[in-house]
């Protein structure tokens, strides 16, 4: 009897450890569902009228889940909520655009960058026709847009410290503005100036061919679970060789064809 009440007392806690410190990657599999934290943020996913996602991420998880042959249940958080809910057990994996980084990596372990998210800066064709180099562009002849309150707010005080410098409360207001000749050159995340250059190939220039910043996006799953990250980095390396990320990257983030849905989306575009 004192045998079989230590088991059940050392299955009980290890359930209740599991509730609170998040599943691994065995734990994950006996349960069959995968949940997985995002946040919404256009391209990377978005949230239909009827409550349904899509997006870059949405379709990595997708696929994700099928390997694993697991079911799959969103969770949609603010960016700031993710990790807390990581770490509090409530998701087993964070498919977010999450950003590699040391403070992070002090409570999450990361895999190995799925994606790069990338600053680039587009033009007005009409206005820079002179203007062969980023040099050229940093001159008071010059208006360069960004988000306020974006990172590319203090990046244009440093990559253009001699042009002028118009500041816009959202995404839309500064693409309208660089569209219209009110400024010469948009400095912000792809895929906006890839999209806008897709969408009026007369008035804005395609981006520079390299990214002004990249920073590294990965998957996270909760520290002491090394087995999860060696799958998730087997998972990425295989999707890489046979061109599956590739693929849908091109597709959200090089192409217009997922704009036709965006009717039926509710939510505008984000800029963390």
């Amino acid at each position: 009897m004192l045998k079989q009440n230590s088991l059940f007392i050392g299955l009980l806690l290890s359930l209740i450890c599991s509730s609170i410190s998040g599943r691994t990657l065995q734990q994950t599999l006996n349960y069959g569902t995968l949940r997985v934290g995002v946040a919404l943020h256009m391209p990377w996913a978005m949230q239909k009228r009827s409550g349904e996602l899509m997006g870059f991420e949405i379709d990595i998880a997708n696929k994700l889940a099928e390997d694993m042959k697991v079911n799959l249940e969103f969770r949609v958080y603010e960016s700031e909520r993710l990790i807390p809910a990581l770490e509090s057990g409530d998701i087993d994996l964070i498919i977010a655009r999450l950003a590699i980084s040391p403070s992070r990596a002090l409570h999450v372990n990361f895999s190995q960058p799925y994606m790069t998210d990338e600053i680039t800066l587009a033009t007005n064709l009409l206005s820079t026709t002179l203007a062969e180099t980023l040099e050229d562009l940093n001159h008071p002849d010059y208006t360069i847009a960004a988000v306020s309150g974006h990172s590319t707010e203090e990046l244009i005080t440093h990559i253009f410290p001699r042009s002028q410098h118009q500041l816009y409360e959202n995404p839309d207001l500064a693409s309208n503005a660089l569209i219209d000749g009110a400024v010469d050159a948009y400095l912000e995340e792809e895929p906006i100036p890839t999209l806008l250059s897709l969408e009026n190939p007369t008035q804005v220039g395609a981006p520079i061919i390299d990214p002004l910043v990249q920073t590294s996006i990965a998957f996270a799953v909760n520290k002491g679970d090394p087995d999860f990250i060696v799958f998730l980095n087997a998972w990425i390396i295989a999707h890489q060789s046979d061109t599956w990320l590739n693929t849908v990257r091109d597709y959200w983030f090089e192409s217009i064809r997922w704009k036709e849905q965006l009717d039926d989306i509710n939510q505008a575009p984000q800029i963390n």
